[in-house]
């Protein structure tokens, strides 16, 4: 993985998911990318680690919150504004975001 940063966009995997990230038009992708950072057994490999990082921030962004806006996060940060005005709060995404990111952080994730 070539990584440049140590924001959740400073990497490969980060900005080939951003990229995939346009050819959706709702949050499928968000919530299939969660669901495969929580479902996966044992160990949380790097890549899945880095794209649910990346579902993390989209979610944020659409509620106003997230990093900081950069040329890493540009992608992201134009399919957000495309859909911000229409986005609609999601409790149940929010509720695996979280739990995604306490899978991040446990001792059995690659990525940490």
């Amino acid at each position: 993985m070539g990584t440049w940063a140590v924001d959740a966009f400073g990497n490969d995997y980060a900005q080939d998911w951003a990229q995939d990230l346009h050819e959706t038009t709702n949050l499928d992708a968000v919530e299939d990318t969660l669901n495969t950072a929580l479902d996966t057994p044992g160990e949380l490999e790097a890549p899945f680690a880095a794209e649910a990082l990346v579902a993390i921030e989209v979610l944020a962004r659409l509620q106003g919150k997230g990093g900081p806006q950069t040329d890493d996060s540009a992608a992201v940060d134009q399919w957000v504004e495309a859909r911000k005005p229409r986005s609609k709060h999601r409790a149940d995404l929010e509720e695996k975001a979280s739990r995604a990111l306490e899978r991040i952080l446990a001792a059995d994730s690659e990525l940490r």
